[in-house]
């Protein structure tokens, strides 16, 4: 099972548990939502949705209980992703215990989640960019901007998650075939 940091104590009950992701901005409404689908579109390429136990939330309350921007449902359609069904909800405490990899799409929501934190989940929290490319790089906002910023940090999202996919399937895949596992944070 993983324990608090992470790792897997028990491989046999490697099969029953599932890799949490939790992917945050400010308000949960453009960029972690659409994160979230792309994401689980990614896995669900390599046949590992199953796997993995992925959402989103935010930083503030504006809009809890409500679909995604309007422009970030677009833009993901446009590229087969459904985000429509999600509901914007709003970061809680037990998120830092129940997700094993926290992500902010930009460094002020890094920030924000670290002092919201206990200090044992700070290991958790990462910058997306930076975790998944290696770029200490933002998710620019788009919510005050047009259609061209939301395809822009679609296809930033898109980069981003891809590569996590891999990164993380080649980490379950380690796991299943050989039984060796490793620290995912």
């Amino acid at each position: 099972m993983f324990a608090a940091a992470g790792k897997i104590t028990d491989m046999n009950d490697m099969t029953e548990h599932r890799t949490s992701v939790l992917f945050i901005c400010l308000g949960n409404i453009c960029r972690s939502p659409l994160a979230e689908g792309v994401f689980r579109n990614a896995l669900a390429e390599r046949g590992l949705e199953d796997a993995f136990e992925i959402d989103s939330a935010g930083l503030g309350d504006w809009h809890v209980g409500q679909p995604p921007d309007p422009r970030s449902i677009a833009v993901a359609e446009r590229h087969g992703i459904d985000i429509s069904g999600q509901v914007c909800r709003q970061v809680c405490p037990q998120d830092f215990v129940r997700f094993d990899l926290v992500f902010g799409m930009d460094r002020e929501n890094v920030r924000r989640l670290r002092l919201l934190a206990p200090e044992e989940a700070s290991a958790r929290i990462h910058l997306f960019l930076h975790y998944a490319l290696g770029r200490p790089e933002d998710v620019p906002d788009p919510f005050f901007e047009g259609e061209e910023s939301f395809l822009a940090v679609y296809r930033m999202i898109r980069e981003a998650s891809e590569a996590l996919a891999a990164r993380l399937a080649d980490r379950v895949g380690s796991v299943r075939s050989n039984g060796q596992a490793s620290s995912i944070t």
